[in-house]
């Protein structure tokens, strides 16, 4: 299909950075000094005191909207839904923890209490996170093992084992929520901005292996202890194939019939989500039927099946943080501050894309800061989001954080009233129902294949992310994960994809010479682009780039001029005779002797030859000066964000070679920023003058052909130009006359 095409004509001046300076005169905007800007930060006003409330309790924002009539009736069904599967996910997803399933309702409900009023999602359910309940479990197993002492910490006294597993994992969530409220209270959520989608992915599809290993043993009833550290997750299989003669066989079926169960009525939710008013609740509808077999059957007795047992009713006083406990955790809480607010902002800024409002970083980061400090205090344990939950939350027709305080109120009355009544669920049964609601975590393991045909960069650091969590450890695999991303960032921008260019025909477009058949390139031009920074750790890179595109070294083809003029006006000073031909060829037969190598590197003193030397001219034999048919060399800075101190030093002597041996070197498309960067940092001199610098390509491309189109030793340049005027720029009106 032919599509008609605007045309648009432009008539003005060929203009280089120094002409368009002295027509359009510039604006100078004066720069705020710090103390300026302290002075700013610390002045308060009302608006800003108002401006500061709301931003700090966003419920006054999203309360002041509230539609009663529309959003109510929504928000208290999605609010009954997902606090059933925040129950449930809840008593699972402590077991992860390595504690007790009744704290795993703490951290359904008093999490919550303090996100509704500071978060700025209105979507998200806030609870536990398989992947956080591990990282925090690990640390529960290292410092409070099954099987052995615990560690030597003051406060374990008088303890249980279970009373201490619970200290650990509320000092641990504590010193979490610190890291995430210090990180908010710094403004810098942005450090989440450095864990890619593609590192996220490949993290969490570690940790739903990791949590895969860690419920065999409920699934297949064995008595396997807690393994943490490097290699812990083939200790663990080791362990659990040791003993896989024992499974309990009741754990075995009712796990895989529960598994079956649960797998097929969440495909059917998800085909028929539209019809569906709400998802068919099949975990508590299996958690129901379960507890009401083991209870009727009595499997706890009859077939040894390990079950909830005794269920905390109601809560606890508030604890203070074991100062021993942050101290020995304080590596592990930091990584998992950081997974625990990149994986809630992550899904929070997927509703809120989609329902139009905006999220603060750094006010979720305090958020949940505080949110995780307080349940800490009432021993719950780490608290994010999980997706599935969320989901579950926003497609039952929840709008507001209303919904999720209902689901809190639901966590609380099972708590307080009705959490006898889980006593005699199988923990075989939790355990299906945490591997069940993996399925999204282990269907990533699909993105490779596209990782590898769409970035193969990027398709490393998921491989090893994944590979690194799963042998490594959580949080070391974090740490190598986000290594090799830096190093691909790194990769990227030291080998940036250099390419020459050329004029499309009949536009004042450049694309590289390589890609396109009808294409312009003016003998003696050439055209050089860089598609990234230009730093310390990639200025030899584009140096190097630069000596191919342009077929020889500058550097070299000076010293050999240098050393060819050295011995002509050797021969001169000898002698007062006409230089011969003869002449010259027997002294270019001669060695060269006490050459100074600095000296060479100097530019050519053509001054006291009675003649004038064309270096591209037929010379004798026996010397040999690289022939340099180039004159113009335009270097496109267009994709260029910024020089440091090492870049510019390279590009200073590199310019100054290329114009040593009579190459004209141009830079277009310059930053402003960078271009005040060259000024301020003395980058201009006798030989390097700010006339080198181009507004656009185009503007200097016409320059270079005026300049040259008279020159007889340019071949074929003037018939270029004259080609360029007739063909190639007429609907422009950028005609050089």
């Amino acid at each position: 299909m032919v599509t008609l095409r605007n045309r648009y004509e432009v008539v003005r001046p060929v203009y280089s950075e120094d002409s368009f300076a002295a027509d359009h005169e510039k604006v100078c905007r004066r720069r705020k000094t710090i103390l300026q800007h302290i002075k700013e930060y610390l002045t308060c006003d009302s608006k800003r005191a108002t401006n500061a409330v709301l931003s700090l309790l966003p419920i006054i924002g999203w309360m002041r909207i509230y539609r009663v009539r529309e959003w109510l009736l929504g928000d208290v069904v999605s609010g009954i839904s997902t606090g059933m599967v925040a129950i449930m996910q809840g008593l699972a997803f402590s077991l992860l923890a390595s504690l007790p399933p009744s704290y795993g309702l703490y951290t359904a409900f008093f999490p919550m209490l303090t996100y509704f009023f500071l978060g700025t999602s209105r979507h998200i359910s806030v609870g536990s996170f398989p992947v956080l309940s591990l990282m925090v479990g690990a640390v529960v197993t290292r410092l409070v093992p099954e099987q052995g002492a615990p560690a030597n910490i003051t406060g374990f006294e008088g303890l249980t084992q279970d009373q201490q597993r619970v200290l650990v994992a509320s000092s641990v969530t504590f010193l979490m929520g610190v890291f995430q409220l210090a990180m908010g209270i710094m403004q810098v959520g942005f450090v989440v901005m450095y864990l890619s989608d593609t590192l996220v992915s490949g993290f969490t599809t570690a940790a739903a292996v990791h949590i895969l290993v860690s419920q065999l043993k409920f699934v297949l009833g064995l008595s396997v202890p807690g393994i943490n550290g490097p290699l812990s997750i083939i200790y663990t299989l080791e362990k659990i194939f040791v003993q896989i003669t024992s499974t309990n066989i009741c754990d075995l079926v009712m796990s895989i019939l529960i598994m079956i169960v649960v797998f097929i009525v969440k495909e059917l939710n998800n085909i028929y989500k539209a019809k569906l008013p709400v998802p068919i609740p099949i975990e508590v509808i299996m958690t129901i039927i379960a507890c009401g077999v083991s209870y009727g059957f009595n499997f706890e007795e009859r077939f040894d099946v390990g079950i909830v047992g005794k269920m905390v009713s109601g809560y606890e006083t508030p604890i203070a943080p074991n100062m021993q406990v942050i101290q020995n955790s304080a590596v592990e809480a930091f990584p998992i501050a950081i997974v625990g607010f990149a994986v809630a902002f992550s899904v929070a800024k997927v509703y809120s894309i989609k329902h139009d409002y905006t999220i603060d970083g750094n006010q979720e980061l305090i958020a949940f800061g505080v949110s995780n400090i307080f349940g800490a205090s009432f021993r719950s344990f780490a608290a994010s989001t999980a997706l599935s939950r969320t989901a579950v939350q926003e497609s039952s027709g929840g709008k507001t954080q209303i919904a999720g305080l209902i689901s809190a109120m639901m966590a609380m009355i099972v708590t307080v009233a009705l959490g006898f009544l889980l006593e005699p669920l199988p923990k075989s049964v939790l355990g299906a129902l945490v591997i069940v609601n993996l399925k999204g975590m282990l269907m990533q393991f699909s993105e490779i294949l596209y990782l590898w045909r769409k970035d193969k960069p990027d398709c490393v650091v998921w491989v090893v992310t994944c590979l690194g969590a799963i042998l490594l450890g959580l949080d070391i695999g974090l740490a190598v994960g986000l290594g090799v991303e830096l190093l691909t960032v790194v990769f990227r921008t030291q080998f940036p994809r250099c390419s020459v260019l050329a004029n499309i025909q009949g536009t004042n477009l450049y694309r590289d010479h390589k890609d396109y058949l009808h294409i312009f390139e003016p003998k003696g031009v050439k055209i050089f682009r860089i598609p990234s920074p230009i730093f310390f750790a990639n200025i030899e890179f584009f140096k190097d780039k630069l000596v191919e595109a342009v077929g020889f070294n500058p550097l070299r083809v000076l010293r050999k001029r240098n050393k060819a003029l050295r011995k002509i006006k050797k021969l001169l000073k000898k002698s007062n005779d006409d230089t011969t031909e003869k002449g010259f060829r027997d002294l270019f037969s001669q060695t060269t002797d006490d050459m100074n190598m600095e000296e060479l590197d100097l530019p050519t003193d053509l001054k006291d030859l009675p003649f004038r030397m064309d270096w591209n001219a037929e010379l004798p034999p026996n010397i040999s000066v690289p022939r340099v048919d180039l004159h113009s060399l335009i270097l496109d800075f267009s994709a260029v964000s910024f020089l440091d101190i090492s870049a510019l030093k390279g590009l200073k002597m590199t310019l100054k070679e290329f114009i040593h041996i009579d190459v004209d070197v141009y830079i277009v498309s310059c930053d402003a920023y960078i271009l005040e960067k060259l000024h301020s940092c003395m980058f201009f001199d006798d030989e390097i003058l700010t006339s080198m610098f181009f507004p656009t390509l185009h503007d200097a491309m016409l320059h270079v052909l005026d300049k040259h189109k008279d020159k007889k030793s340019n071949g074929r340049v003037g018939e270029c130009l004259d080609v360029q005027k007739k063909y190639i720029y007429p609907e422009l009106g950028l005609l050089l006359e």
